[in-house]
């Protein structure tokens, strides 16, 4: 009888129920802050009916709570790992200004702004003076342009944080990094990096937020303050009485009041409505932000554990070609190489597999993680490589048995006669235009062009001190970039180095981190627990290319040299740092696990040396007798 054969999950069908779980997290954290917010709204007119939520009370939380899942969608559709890489801010905007997500963000904040808006409006008493509509006596009613400015506000607000979400990358989850337990051992409980419990966290970024919310706020209302009136307030105003005169009975002028459209108590509004719907928005933001970026951990064991064949769904997320699913999966296996001996065995055993051995797969791929990053080292600075053509097929021409027919015409034509005329034309012709013929200039032109260029040469040598043609222009450019509004334009380091390392459009350091760590964790874990033997063939090209990769990538860092817009000159860059580093304590684990058997692993004295020196560890007993036995 055939063996069955055991169907493999798809990574990303194990991983999108804990995202759904996360998901509905972050909408349970959600609830709790709009009914805070929606019981600081309520009239206080009865304690009962201030907090009871089948009342005035809950029909605001269901308001509040569908302008944050407005947001909460907007991030689903949008989210990405890895940074946004470009040479300037400026290319940045350039590549995504006219994508469909900038357009989508900014309805998805302005329409969620205008039902925080409106619905703040429902909730204040008539004392606050912010109805649409005011009556001077029972049959004249008058449009109130404070309502109008309060919604006009909102609205601007929206639009100002859908300028701060796409600057700021909001859109992006930052996948962790497994790092070494301190103490050394490996573990096997699978705890995560952080102790907090992750709600404790949220709470604990409520201030932040509330200061973030606070200063946003009042820059908010200075653009409102100045937009508004000198603006929009003509359209705005004429648009509302077009659509609200056929409703109510309006004055039939459309004449601006001559009032102004704030009072002191109306700012105070839109101050804290601003303040309130910034909150909201903030604590969407960052609720999902973390909780959708958690470990890929479900009780405490990896989410392939659930899988009929976790190697293979492992392996599926390693080798997928979505850059956050192939995150997720290295995060996993990085964690697996730490924490899970059950899982590291399971993999040193796993031969039979019909597409080869699962070492043989994790060992490819995290290689070809670090092999890409030292590929985009190499070709950083060179022309692109022109595609070369598709090869065709040319078959060989028959032999001909008789002579091809002849080219030449059936009946020749008489040239025609060349006339006087013709030949005069044709010779004043190569006169006038033949090469390396003197000036046709009058000597009072050729005068008056020398002296114009000998005075702008020297009115430029005079500003720049050179007779370089360009140097005026790049002076210019250099005097713009130094000042505030001229940074979008600067070719910063950071950028330069991260686009060249990470890769573009999008690049994640943590996969290349996680790859390394994991890479190194097996392979120092081999020794006791490989029985087939089958990690260590690979330890010598795993040392080297440690090696190659970290001296590479530091090399790269301290030699780049610094663009002439980048006018600060700051060679700082976090997180190419933060990959360095990661290699260098990857590399120094193996070379201390394998160093007293480099002689059976076919390392040479160079090779140790060197590995030794990238990592930056002292020189060791790198090889002992041949006789020792590597576990």
């Amino acid at each position: 009888m055939a063996p069955t054969t055991v169907r493999r999950s798809p990574y990303k069908d194990l991983l999108q129920p804990a995202l759904q779980r996360r998901f509905i997290s972050t909408v349970l954290f959600l609830i709790a802050i709009v009914y805070i917010q929606a019981v600081y709204l309520s009239s206080w007119d009865s304690f009962f009916w201030t907090w009871f939520p089948l009342g005035p009370t809950g029909v605001r939380a269901v308001l509040l709570l569908v302008c944050g899942l407005i947001i909460i969608i907007l991030r689903i559709s949008q989210y990405h790992v890895g940074l946004r890489t470009a040479d300037s801010a400026f290319a940045n905007f350039a590549k995504h200004a006219l994508q469909f997500q900038t357009a989508e963000t900014a309805v998805s904040y302005t329409v969620s702004a205008y039902i925080f808006s409106q619905l703040y409006l429902w909730s204040l008493p008539k004392e606050a003076g912010l109805e649409w509509i005011t009556y001077f006596a029972p049959d004249r009613a008058r449009l109130n342009e404070k309502a109008i400015y309060f919604t006009a506000h909102i609205l601007i607000l929206g639009l100002v944080q859908a300028w701060t979400h796409l600057s700021n990358d909001v859109d992006r989850l930052s996948l962790g990094v497994v790092k070494a337990k301190k103490n050394g051992t490996g573990g096997g409980a699978g705890e995560a990096e952080d102790k907090v419990p992750i709600y404790a966290k949220l709470w604990s970024i409520i201030k932040p937020l509330a200061m973030t919310a606070f200063n946003r706020a009042l820059y908010a209302l200075a653009v409102s303050g100045i937009v508004y009136p000198f603006f929009l307030r003509s359209i705005v105003w004429r648009v509302m009485v077009f659509f609200l005169r056929p409703i109510y009975n309006l004055p039939r002028t459309n004449m601006l009041p001559v009032s102004l459209p704030f009072s002191l108590w109306s700012i105070v509004r839109c101050f804290t409505a601003s303040l309130l719907l910034l909150l909201l928005w903030s604590a969407a933001n960052t609720a999902f932000s973390i909780l959708l970026a958690k470990e890929p951990l479900k009780d405490g064991k990896p989410l392939t554990n659930d899988s009929r064949d976790p190697n293979g769904s492992l392996l599926n997320g390693l080798k997928s070609k979505k850059l956050p699913i192939q995150g997720f999966a290295l995060w996993e296996l990085a964690f697996i190489a730490r924490d899970f001996p059950d899982r590291r065995k399971a993999i040193y055993e796993d031969i039979d597999r019909k597409d080869g051995p699962m070492w043989s797969h994790v060992y490819t791929i995290c290689l070809k993680v670090l092999k890409d990053m030292e590929s985009r080292i190499d070709s950083f600075g060179k022309p692109a490589q022109p595609a070369a053509p598709p090869a065709v097929a040319t078959l060989a021409p028959k032999q001909r048995t008789t002579a091809p027919p002849s080219d030449e015409p059936i009946f020749i034509r008489t040239p025609p006669k060349k006339s006087f005329r013709a030949e005069v034309e044709k010779g004043l012709s190569q006169v006038v235009t033949a090469p390396g013929q003197k000036s046709q200039l009058s000597p009072i032109a050729k005068k008056a062009l020398t002296t114009t260029k000998q005075q702008l040469l020297s009115a430029q040598k005079e500003v720049t001190g050179s007779d370089d043609p360009q140097g005026l222009l790049q002076d210019l450019a250099l005097w713009v970039v130094k000042y505030p509004f001229g940074w979008p334009f600067r070719h910063e380091y950071n950028r330069r180095l991260t686009i060249c390392v990470l890769g573009t459009p999008y690049g994640e350091a943590s996969i290349i981190m996680n790859a390394a760590f994991a890479l190194g964790q097996l392979a120092v874990h081999s020794l006791a627990e490989d029985k087939y033997g089958n990690v260590q063939r690979d330890i010598a090209a795993i040392i080297r290319t440690l090696t190659t990769a970290t001296r590479k990538l530091e090399t790269f860092k301290d030699t780049l040299g610094t663009h002439w817009t980048d006018v600060d000159s700051k060679r700082e860059c976090p997180e190419v740092e933060v990959i360095l580093e990661t290699l260098r304590e990857t590399l120094a684990s193996v070379v201390e696990a394998f160093g007293p058997y480099a002689r059976d692993l076919r390392l040479t004295l160079t090779d140790m040396r060197l590995a030794r020196e990238a990592a930056g560890v002292e020189r060791g007993h790198d090889f002992l007798p041949s006789s020792a036995v590597m576990g």
